[in-house]
């Protein structure tokens, strides 16, 4: 079912003409369709339009257009959520494009700013709305170019997640940043934007200017966070040098021993480009469903699971990789007796973690806990050392073949199965 969402205020001229556009779109599409206008108490003939139009019309209750968005997502029955703006400069017509590429994305956006896009905007407008896109993209790191496209299909499932809370327009880039850090597949296909048919534009520069600040500070944090589901594959081509060399240099080290031995299991594999790096029919494993969806990107096998129970059978691979997870779980015998249960007889088991023995590892958390916040650091609720690792292992029936550090701080080691 298709649920169309229209947030309006004052545009009863618009919805006469745009309602009966929709439902002709809507019988062409065929199966089970609604329109919902979400109203924000507009004193006009808004409520009259839609009763003669046979649309329902919800009454939002108070101003912002985030306020009028969430309350269509809410009575929203349909498995497919698409809004558009009221004003006619969202063509009826394209619904049908957008419909169409519902199956290669869990997000569409009508996007005005891919090559064979258009704008029809005042020059100043168009000029601020391109910076404020420019400037949310790079500095947030996606490769979204339309980011305040209001033209959108989605799939209910992302805004059940997400669950947006923004009160104005900021709410579309809250809705995407967060889409796109759980992991969510986004689609841009390019359209021509029209200047609205009648009234005037709603938007205020100067509350705009207040609600994207807010709005780029929070979503800054959650990208530069583990809550973001690819902040491992971001670290790998991190601007700061430093973390970019250690992600690296990790990645060299793991992947050189996990190949040659047949297929290999990544045990919290995460967004890693280590995953990547394994043989073919290798298999990753992680709790984090926006990782596992960043994860399948690469054509990998993964599978939901955690420690002290992956659901894999007793010796099914040669090789098995759990870098950085055990310090980010309880101390327990059973994730250890989980490594022996796993590796084939023989086979080879590579684990990484910090060594709290090390200055340079309690220098390198420091750093980490005061310039990158929601950065690894508060996170490592179990510090094992060098000796009390090797101990660990040593007590399953591993032997250590080779260990290495990465910045003198992070400990690896390469143990064999006897």
């Amino acid at each position: 079912m298709l649920s169309i969402i229209i947030p309006a205020w004052n545009e009863a001229d618009n919805l006469a003409l745009l309602l009966p556009q929709l439902r002709e779109i809507l019988a062409d599409l065929g199966g089970e369709s609604e329109i919902l206008v979400a109203d924000n108490d507009s004193p006009d003939a808004t409520a009259a339009i839609c009763r003669r139009e046979g649309v329902r019309c919800l009454s939002v209750g108070g101003p912002g257009y985030g306020r009028a968005l969430r309350a269509g997502f809410a009575a929203a029955r349909g498995e497919y959520l698409l809004t558009m703006d009221a004003d006619l400069s969202h063509p009826a017509a394209f619904i049908r494009t957008l419909w169409e590429h519902r199956s290669r994305a869990d997000v569409v956006i009508a996007s005005r700013y891919l090559r064979e896009g258009e704008a029809d905007m005042p020059p100043l407008r168009l000029f601020l709305s391109r910076l404020l896109n420019w400037s949310f993209r790079k500095a947030l790191d996606v490769s979204i170019r339309d980011l305040s496209s209001g033209f959108r299909l989605y799939r209910r499932e992302v805004i059940q997640e997400v669950a947006p809370t923004g009160r104005d327009f900021n709410v579309l880039q809250e809705i995407l940043f967060k889409a796109y850090s759980k992991g969510f597949r986004v689609l841009e296909v390019p359209f021509h934007y029209h200047r609205r048919e009648s009234g005037r534009s709603h938007a205020r520069l100067l509350a705009f200017g207040v609600h994207y600040i807010r709005t780029f500070w929070s979503m800054w944090r959650l990208r530069n966070s583990i809550a973001s589901g690819d902040y491992d594959r971001r670290a790998f081509d991190s601007r700061i040098p430093l973390q970019r060399w250690w992600q690296r240099r990790r990645h060299k080290i793991i992947v050189a021993w996990a190949n040659g031995g047949g297929p290999a299991l990544d045990i919290g594999c995460g967004s890693s480009r280590i995953l990547d790096g394994l043989p073919p029919g290798s298999l990753g494993v992680d709790p984090s469903l926006a990782s596992l969806r960043y994860a399948r990107l690469s054509g990998r096998l993964v599978v939901a699971g955690a420690l002290p129970r992956i659901p894999v059978r007793d010796g099914r691979f040669p090789t098995v990789v759990c870098s950085q997870v055990i310090e980010h779980i309880p101390r327990d015998a059973e994730n250890f007796d989980e490594f022996s249960r796993l590796v084939a007889p023989g086979g080879i088991l590579i684990v990484g973690t910090p060594d709290y023995a090390r200055l340079a590892w309690r220098l390198t958390e420091w750093c980490y806990r005061h310039l990158i916040p929601g950065g690894y650091a508060d996170e490592h609720i179990t510090h094992y050392t060098r000796d009390s690792l090797q101990s660990e292992l040593r007590q399953r029936g591993f032997r250590v073949l080779e260990e290495r550090y990465v910045g003198g701080g992070e400990l690896i080691l390469r143990c064999r199965k006897e």
